[in-house]
């Protein structure tokens, strides 16, 4: 039996998409949302509130953008880069000819957009169109004038990053410029944290995050790692290029959401960026965005003519260790002597300094120490003639359990599982660091016993 070629049919049904998605917006009845992630503790345990560029104005649901407050990076007064009103209504001057742009909105199209994607692209894309006008000049005066010294430290960070980041947008073949995208949405910080809870270098919101193949959940976010969370914005980036078919659009859709620009375009009868940003159909943020990201882009083809230098250090020698499911690592830090600071900073997608329970994982450590990291997650056997220790009748606890972890069945509850062990509620939801309301689910390995060494407390014996 014959059929269409597969090609065909890909684009035909991405088509079908795409009218779906502007007859919504001309009937007016979509309207994109925004979901928001519980933030991560800093390796200090503090909360990571870093901003590069845009302090989005506090009106609609999507996804708060990064903020120039200069609060960021703890440098400056706190003063916005503001574009004078004077500046967006200038008509665009010369072009160039690189790329940068990019930024996440979170709604009911990225699923379509993230299966388009995995289906391969439709529009090939064509080189960035460059612009040096006046918008992106008076950023360039600002990133090299009274902004320097915050831009500094974005450089500083990126050359970390920037080998990586060009490779995945050259094995997309999509223009390398995009790379500085990353620079306005989070200065390079793999890290960063917007008050509405979009996270990592290129700022995903939870739900565009698993979209393009990102795990976020309680245990896991890679939204924190760099290299994935760069694969999913580049996806997210073609995708829409396909839609918009110009890469500045592109750039504002991901600040300002795809739905916002459309209707922009439709009510102008405009598909050009810097013909929408002279009127009051986008709003200012998105306006800036962009040449922003133009100003970046001018930085980093020629870091020499403004003053900086993208420095690439030597990578941190690193080697992997597979542990049990549901390791903490600052149990893990204490017998194996690497520092817990140090096994967060390699592993920032473990949000509670945990291995998920269920499998086991692979955990990344300083190079040298996986002989130590190693011995500590062996499992200590017992002489046969040592006796296991019993507690007392009135203890709550009759034996100590003969292993330190339970595997979760279909019909388990943390009371009822507490219950088999004789140990409290209250010391399976601390052991497994889970909220009093936190659901367990079948094949969840919990731990249900102290393996620190023993140390008693009223009621209830230690483990040694």
């Amino acid at each position: 039996m014959t059929g269409f070629p597969a090609n065909m049919v890909i684009q035909s049904r991405f088509l079908l998409v795409r009218v779906a998605f502007f007859t919504l917006l001309t009937s007016g009845a979509f309207a994109p949302f925004a979901i928001a992630a519980p933030w991560p503790e800093g390796i200090d345990g503090s909360i990571l509130i870093e901003h590069a560029v845009q302090n989005p104005p506090p009106d609609d649901g999507r996804r708060p953008d990064l903020s120039v407050e200069q609060t960021l990076d703890g440098v400056g007064s706190g003063q916005l880069l503001t574009l004078p009103e004077q500046l967006l209504t200038l008509p665009e001057q010369a072009e160039w000819k690189p790329s940068p742009e990019l930024d996440h909105t979170v709604d009911p199209w990225a699923e379509a957009f993230a299966e388009s994607s995995r289906r391969g692209g439709i529009v090939p894309p064509k080189p960035y169109p460059l612009s040096v006008n006046p918008q992106v000049k008076f950023f360039l005066d600002r990133f090299t004038g009274n902004q320097r010294e915050v831009v500094n430290l974005w450089v500083g960070r990126a050359g970390r990053y920037l080998g990586m980041i060009r490779s995945v947008l050259r094995s997309r073949d999509l223009p390398e410029e995009l790379a500085y995208t990353a620079m306005i949405e989070s200065g390079f910080n793999p890290l960063a944290v917007s008050r509405a809870g979009a996270k990592g270098m290129w700022q995903f919101m939870a739900g565009t995050a698993r979209s393009y193949g990102l795990r976020v959940d309680h245990w896991i976010d890679e939204r924190l790692d760099p290299e994935k969370s760069t694969v999913a914005a580049a996806s997210y980036l073609r995708d829409l290029y396909n839609l918009f078919g110009s890469w500045n659009l592109a750039q504002a859709a991901y600040n300002a959401g795809e739905v916002k620009v459309s209707r922009a375009m439709r009510a102008t009868g405009s598909s050009d960026f810097w013909t929408l940003a002279r009127t009051n159909h986008l709003r200012t943020e998105t306006k800036e965005f962009v040449p922003q990201i133009h100003a970046a882009t001018l930085i980093g083809l020629d870091p020499m003519r403004y003053g900086f230098e993208f420095t690439e250090p030597n990578p941190a020698d690193v080697e992997h260790v597979t542990v049990p499911p549901a390791t903490d690592l600052r149990r893990l830090a204490t017998t194996s002597g690497v520092t817990i600071e140090t096994l967060r900073a390699l592993n920032p997608v473990l949000v509670r300094a945990v291995t998920p329970p269920g499998a086991s994982w692979n955990l990344r450590v300083p190079a040298g120490s996986r002989p130590a990291v190693v011995a500590a997650v062996t499992p200590k056997r017992h002489s046969r003639s040592e006796p296991v220790p019993v507690a007392s009748r009135s203890s709550r606890v009759a034996t100590p359990p003969s292993h330190d972890f339970h595997v979760v069945r279909p019909q388990d509850t943390v009371s009822s599982i507490a219950k088999k062990y004789g140990v409290s509620v209250g010391d399976v939801l601390r052991w497994n660091r889970l909220q009093d309301q936190a659901r367990i689910h079948p094949g969840d390995r919990l731990r249900i016993a102290d393996a620190r060494p023993s140390v008693e407390r009223d009621g209830q014996g230690g483990f040694r």
